[in-house]
């Protein structure tokens, strides 16, 4: 509404309703993604939704990767990997705090 700022003139906020993020939280602390929601929202305003896809993809993928962890998951199984392969092939052994052989505090 490039003329008019109807939603400040009757005191609504459309984002509220229409983002994830949005809604009431509790404590009223913001969400965890947030941040990359507006961001994502902020930089496909008034683009289009074929042009904002372009231009907007990295928004996008961060705010997926805040709500999803897919590149998270990924990394860890790939670390856990590694470490099963070192520990196989004797290179690599676990802190005693990490085997579960330590002595039990009193």
């Amino acid at each position: 509404m490039p003329f008019w700022d109807l939603q400040r003139q009757l005191g609504i906020d459309v984002d509220r309703w229409l983002l994830r993020q949005s809604t009431a939280q509790p404590y009223g602390a913001a969400a965890a993604c947030h941040a990359f929601e507006r961001e994502w929202v902020a930089c496909g305003h008034g683009l289009g939704r074929t042009r904002a896809s372009r231009e907007c993809a990295i928004e996008y993928e961060d705010f997926l990767e805040c709500m999803n962890r897919r590149k998270l998951g990924a990394r860890l199984k790939a670390i856990l990997e590694q470490r099963n392969k070192l520990m196989r092939e004797g290179r690599y052994s676990p802190p005693e705090h990490h085997r579960g052989t330590e002595e039990p505090r009193p």
